[in-house]
């Protein structure tokens, strides 16, 4: 019988109790479920770090730490953690991030904006979008989610380039790293999206200096990190028009405050933190297989390299 403990706030559990059980019962493996496994008896934690484990040392039987969220950001470098580290990689959360992006990317490289909101008696048949070929999009943040996105945009004649702190070669997407790169990659873009993870060099990496690389009239969409994107910055840079508008998904604080410029600001799109989210029926699956390769001697899916770049 397997210990299985769950550390996540107390509404995942009743979100994730029945799917991960009837997850292990169809992968036929014999676990005990429970929020409150004495750490010496643990074999593996599904993991979110909102929960209540943040010090791993007592878990000395414990083969792995399943992650409950994408992003892994906030427990990488916890230094009690010497445990395997998996993120979770959902076609579920993947899927919706996908959607969501194409979606947005769509909705400004068309300017559909112009006749949803200006229907106002006016026909305007002057002007007429470019073709996808014409657009550069570039992704800041390759990893599973960036990667999914700019293989999406490809497929839709978008070229599209990615950045990310250390090399990658991901096929049909011009991949840049490093500082150099990141002025390549913003240079002439006209729409970027923001898929990295938070970090003391991510933060406000989209600034003043950066921002003016863009394309003016350009487009920021952002279903990553709020503190990814230097608000006073963003701010004024819309106002200049060297850009012309900004999706905006996440932020520094959420709820977003009522009295806070974005919601009223003509140039941006508020939406409350919906890009995707993990749905624990296929989440739990993706878990509980990964905890059977475990048990098989098989190596771990999703395996956190932590000297690795994002």
């Amino acid at each position: 019988m397997l210990n299985v403990l769950f550390s996540a706030k107390p509404a995942a559990w009743a979100e994730y109790e029945a799917p991960l059980k009837a997850a292990f019962s169809k992968a036929g493996l014999a676990a005990h479920l429970s929020l409150e496994h004495a750490p010496a008896d643990v074999d593996y934690i599904i993991f979110a770090p909102n929960g209540p484990v943040k010090d791993f040392r007592p878990y000395t039987k414990t083969k792995a730490v399943m992650g409950l969220w994408a992003g892994v950001e906030t427990v990488v470098d916890n230094e009690t953690l010497t445990q395997p580290l998996c993120r979770l990689v959902d076609e579920s959360l993947t899927n919706g991030m996908v959607e969501w992006v194409t979606g947005h990317t769509l909705r400004h490289h068309l300017g559909m904006d112009t006749h949803i909101l200006g229907q106002d008696g006016v026909w305007r048949d002057d002007s007429f979008p470019p073709v996808a070929a014409n657009r550069p999009v570039t992704i800041l943040g390759i990893g599973a989610l960036g990667a999914a996105c700019g293989q999406a945009l490809h497929r839709l004649g978008f070229p599209v380039t990615g950045w990310s702190r250390s090399p990658k070669d991901i096929a049909n997407i011009r991949c840049l790293h490093g500082d150099a790169g990141l002025r390549a990659a913003l240079t002439d873009a006209q729409i970027v999206i923001l898929l990295l993870p938070q970090t003391p060099e991510t933060t406000n990496i989209l600034n003043a200096e950066t921002l003016a690389l863009m394309t003016k009239g350009s487009f920021v969409i952002n279903p990553g990190r709020g503190p990814l994107i230097d608000d006073a910055a963003l701010l004024q840079a819309l106002d200049s028009g060297q850009i012309a508008h900004a999706t905006l998904d996440v932020f520094r604080t959420e709820p977003l405050p009522q009295d806070d410029p974005y919601w009223t600001h003509p140039k941006v799109t508020v939406t409350p933190h919906i890009a995707s989210t993990t749905r624990p029926e296929t989440a739990a699956e993706v878990i509980v297989e990964n905890i059977g390769r475990g048990q098989a001697g098989k190596p771990f899916r999703f395996l956190v390299d932590r000297g690795r770049g994002y």
